[in-house]
């Protein structure tokens, strides 16, 4: 499964990501505030 994701860096995008990502679907994602999209990357979310 793919999937791209926008407004990813919180709420309920970023919990998308994370459910995709427990899924192992390939993620791409998209947000305005790029600090925020790092932390996720950290997280060990795959980007």
């Amino acid at each position: 499964m793919r999937v791209f994701l926008t407004g990813a860096s919180s709420g309920i995008g970023e919990s998308l990501a994370r459910y995709y990502a427990s899924a192992d679907a390939s993620i791409g994602l998209a947000a305005r505030r790029a600090d925020f999209l790092e932390t996720l990357a950290q997280s060990r979310v795959p980007v």
